[in-house]
């Protein structure tokens, strides 16, 4: 299998060096052909600089598209160079690259979409707030409710396509928080989704950009999103 691993990256100047090693390391080992693409989201501090100056493979992004407009760089980008697994990884150095060689499995099986997620079995020392937790367990069950598939990390940013779904994402990627809202889209063209326990870690630097007052506003448009994609998708039939 052709992989590509799409890394997003806005200001992760401190993070950023040891994401990719992590892939670099992986790729040594792998069975698998095993690519990664840093896609630089016009940060506005030195994340593009530590690239070049490291050799990594970036895009660079003139402005900020925001983390869809990123992602979707990264599945044009795979759709052209013909990969047949794409796989979301943060650049902030949260997700755990021991777990990417199950995303691919999992979709040699026969899976089109896999999502690595924090609860179907807790792995993790590291947990959200408890506000978080709680967002996420609304989000979840929404998505049951409009799609009848449960989803239990619905904003889970480390997941795993294949062609089908690089096809897709790379004509159309929600721009905004667009994780739970992509996942309802998969679900409604009848596609194979799976999720799969992976581990998580607790940023080293940097912060969230999602801060409290913006949670609610998060919420709000998230919500009605995976509504919105619910209902066009089904009267797309």
């Amino acid at each position: 299998m052709k992989v590509l691993i799409i890394i997003p990256a806005y200001n992760e100047a401190l993070n950023i060096e040891k994401t990719v090693r992590k892939i670099k390391n992986i790729q040594k080992s792998s069975e698998d052909i095993i690519d990664y693409v840093v896609i630089n989201d016009g940060s506005t501090d030195d994340t593009l600089e530590i690239c070049r100056k490291n050799n990594f493979k970036v895009i660079p992004l003139i402005e900020n598209l925001g983390i869809g407009g990123a992602v979707q760089t990264g599945y044009k980008y795979a759709l052209i160079h013909n990969y047949d697994i794409a796989i979301q990884f943060d650049g902030d150095g949260q997700h755990d690259e021991k777990y990417i060689k199950n995303i691919i499995e999992e979709i040699k099986t026969g899976n089109d979409f896999v999502i690595g997620s924090r609860f179907v079995k807790k792995l993790s020392k590291f947990t959200s707030t408890g506000t978080r937790r709680l967002g996420i367990k609304f989000l979840s069950f929404l998505i049951k409710l409009c799609t009848k598939k449960k989803i239990y990390d619905p904003t889970s940013g480390f997941r795993g396509g294949n062609r089908e779904v690089i096809k897709i994402f790379s004509k159309h990627y929600p721009v905004e928080y667009p994780e739970p809202e992509s996942t309802v889209c998969i679900i409604k063209k009848k596609l194979k989704v799976k999720e799969i326990p992976v581990e998580m870690h607790e940023r080293e630097f940097g912060t969230s950009s999602i801060k409290p007052l913006k949670s609610i506003y998060y919420m709000f448009s998230v919500s009605i999103a995976i509504i919105v994609t619910s209902i066009w998708k089904r009267g797309k039939k």
